[in-house]
């Protein structure tokens, strides 16, 4: 089991009606990383919505023949979705759309609100009624009623983030505006940059921005709101609250972001080799070869290599061409094996430095110092780019419970026994600031330190029961 991808938000605004749709796909492709459930767009063609969504890869659900329905426009937001909050189904696609009395509204959103029980619950009770079991319908659920009596779209969302609390980077459109904004802590990463052409694009992460060919301008900061229109670019900052400390999620820098990007000024691809290099001093061994996990881990156990001058070598190689349509294996097959297989040439006699970004559950990774030990490695020394999970994480990462977290019902020398390796060494949470050169991250899933009050019923699927069961549970 590995930790999920987060979602992935992108918008574009063109100065003339273009192939909007098309820059988002290319931008989706670059975020596909992100989410593989579900994917989505919506263009706006001179105030008329026109979408495609559906559940897949970017590849599956648009083909040549989808994109050629959506028609030209000046506007478009677009969404891949790994779900942290309700179910895998159609009804849970995004970019959701919104028709009311002021007018449409198209939602992407990144992150996970902390508060989205009690507000659905409240929504609820006065009447409101749901139609996805994502927290992403709650927030243009607020958007839109504060919409009633704002005077513009950009206020109705200023005015929804005194409501709404936790991690959630949004791309939202209008008939007439293309706004997107991130919350005071910046739990999530979101960034814009400039079309050759004029216009904007917005994206989750640096890598969409470069592959429609755009120039990066900067991060969106924590708190920020920022309205695009074909009148320019207007940035508030009401909520840019010195009060709240950036909290950026580690993970983003350790697993989730594309090692090409770069988030808040920091590489991910030299954040990973850093990790790897404080791996190799905090946890040396004596070994003749590094190698690391796909693709996570590679650049961590190039670090390792480096700051050990033990060679890096290429021991796994990963299947890139499994996507949803993949059957999935019976008790006779491990999954493992599909994905991955080890060189014989590479590992066989030899003393393995083994490299992965994380241990959930444990059962992968044992099956993977498995794969290396038949074919032929000596010894399997594990190490990690991450310190032990051991707390539920609230901001967007699917870790709801520590039910099956392995590193909380087992010390480290055990879990060594569990996955079979020879020694095991974790980044150790002090660490961290390694990685990014400053102190200004969420680490809560490691240290319990958290930014926000703690929820309550914070399960994945806490909205696929009616109200009246939840209350029940509490």
């Amino acid at each position: 089991m590995k930790i999920h991808e987060e979602c992935g938000v992108f918008g574009v605004i063109t100065p003339q009606p273009s192939d909007v749709a098309g820059t988002c796909y290319y931008g989706l492709y670059a975020l596909q990383h992100r989410g593989q459930e579900s994917c989505g767009i919506v263009v706006n063609d001179d105030g008329i919505f026109h979408s495609h969504k559906d559940l897949g890869l970017v590849s599956e659900v648009f083909t040549s023949d989808t994109l050629s329905r959506l028609p030209s426009g000046t506007m478009a937001a677009a969404h891949v979705r790994y779900g942290t909050t309700g179910a895998n189904s159609r009804r849970n696609c995004q970019p959701l759309e919104v028709n009311h009395m002021k007018g449409h509204m198209a939602i992407a959103h990144n992150g996970n609100l902390s508060n989205a029980a009690k507000l659905r619950e409240k929504l609820e009770l006065t009447g409101a009624i749901f139609h996805t079991t994502s927290d992403t319908e709650t927030i243009a659920y607020i958007i839109t009623r504060e919409r009633l009596t704002a005077p513009s779209i950009e206020e109705a969302v200023s005015r929804a983030m005194n409501t709404i609390e936790g991690a959630y980077s949004l791309v939202i459109m209008s008939p007439q505006k293309l706004i997107c904004a991130r919350d005071p802590h910046g739990f999530r990463p979101l960034c814009f940059g400039r079309l050759p052409e004029g216009g904007y694009v917005v994206a989750s992460e640096s890598c969409a921005i470069r592959a429609v060919g755009a120039e990066l301008i900067r991060d969106v900061e924590p708190g920020e709101i920022l309205v695009f229109s074909q009148t320019g670019v207007v940035s508030r900052r009401e909520h840019c609250d010195p009060h709240f400390a950036r909290r950026i999620c580690i993970f983003e820098y350790i697993y989730f972001a594309r090692p090409d990007s770069i988030i808040e000024g920091t590489s991910v691809h030299s954040a990973r080799i850093r990790a790897g290099k404080a791996l190799a001093e905090r946890h040396p061994v004596d070994a003749d070869i590094v190698v690391g996990v796909p693709d996570s881990g590679l650049d961590g156990a190039l670090g390792y290599s480096i700051a050990s001058g033990i060679p890096y070598g290429i021991g796994l190689i990963k299947n890139k061409y499994i996507g949803r349509t993949f059957i999935s294996p019976d008790k006779r097959a491990d999954q493992v094996r599909i994905k991955l297989s080890a060189i014989r040439d590479t590992v066989e006699g030899k003393r393995v430095v083994l490299i992965d970004d994380s241990i959930v559950r444990g059962t992968t990774c044992a099956r993977i110092v498995n794969l290396l030990r038949e074919a032929g490695a000596r010894e399997v020394h594990m190490r990690v780019t991450a310190p032990p999970f051991l707390f539920p994480c609230y901001y967007g990462t699917d870790i709801d419970s520590q039910e099956n977290l392995i590193a909380c019902h087992h010390s480290i020398p055990e879990i060594c026994e569990i996955i079979g390796a020879d020694s095991l060494g974790y980044l150790p949470v002090e660490e961290l600031p390694c990685l990014t050169g400053n102190p200004d991250f969420c680490s809560a899933c490691f240290c319990g330190q958290y930014p926000t009050s703690i929820p309550k019923g914070n399960s994945k699927s806490r909205f696929e029961q009616p109200l009246s069961a939840r209350k029940k549970k509490k």
